[in-house]
Parts: C-alpha cells; structure tokens; sequence
C-alpha cells in the first residue's frame, strides 16, 4: 500500500470559522451574495428537486456555507424561529454603494450607514430570507485608547 500525507484535521483551504446559513429559497440567496458580496460559488450540491443540499460560497478570504430548510433533518432559516439575533459581518471596499443595492434588492435597514467611533463606516440590514448582515468600510486606523476615549464619550451624551 503507498504512503499517504497524513490528513490535517484543519483543511488548508478553510478559515478557522465559517458560517453556515440555512434559507428558504437557496437559489435566490446564492445570487443576492453574488451581487451585493462578490460571492463565488465553490460547490454547490443539489437534492433531486433541486433544492440546495449544501453549497460553499467564497466572499473574500472567508466561507459561508449555505443550504435550504430541511426541516425533518431540522435544518431551519432565522425565520422559522421568528428572526435572529445573529449578524455577519462583512467588509468590503465601498460600503455606501453594497447597502444601497442591498436596499435596492429587497433587504431591509436595520440601521443605515454611517461613521462609527471605532474607525468603521457601517451600516445593517436583514436579508429576504431572515439573515442579517452588517457591512463595512474602515475608514480610520485608531490606537485602542482612542477608541475607548470616544465609546465613554458616547455614553455621557
């Protein structure tokens, strides 16, 4: 029998963290991601009524992994449970721009783009199928005390 490599319990390709999303209507979220997030499809595994068993969608450096409900196996979207209290958290190079399609797409405003204390412009909103998504542009690098500086100054006003 040959040697093999050992296999890594880690793959290589795979960040240390990925979401997993479970959405009514898979096909029509993969394309809402590949708009608004650049998203490219690196598997995508269908059932025989073509509903999506799992796919693995590429956004940057970052995984997201994706199937439709599949409640007998328990597998259901934020909607099933009345929302979630879960969001992503998404950078990308013009913020302003990706929120206004997401509008444009039928995602709703959690809350709109703006400068945040951090050194981030960001804004939220919630996909059609229940998942929230936070996107932004850093805009300033800050020392940690800076930040600090600015979130107590928050909290007096």
């Amino acid at each position: 029998m040959p040697d093999r490599a050992p296999i890594k319990p880690i793959p290589d390709a795979y960040p240390r963290v990925s979401a997993t999303l479970c959405v009514d209507r898979a096909h029509e979220a993969i394309k809402l991601y590949q708009a608004l997030f650049g998203a490219e499809v690196q598997l995508l595994v269908r059932t025989k009524s073509d509903k999506v068993r799992h796919a693995q969608l590429r956004i940057g450096d970052s995984l997201v992994l994706l199937s439709d409900e599949f409640p007998e196996l328990d597998m259901q979207g934020p909607r099933a449970f009345g929302g979630t209290p879960v969001s992503l958290l998404v950078f990308v190079a013009d913020v302003d721009d990706v929120f206004e399609r997401a509008i444009k797409a039928g995602c709703r405003s959690i809350w709109s783009v703006r400068d945040q204390f951090y050194g981030d412009r960001s804004g939220k909103f919630e996909d059609p199928f229940g998942h929230r998504w936070s996107v932004a542009s850093h805009i300033e690098d800050l020392s940690l005390q800076e930040i600090e500086k600015r979130a107590l100054a928050l909290e007096r006003q």
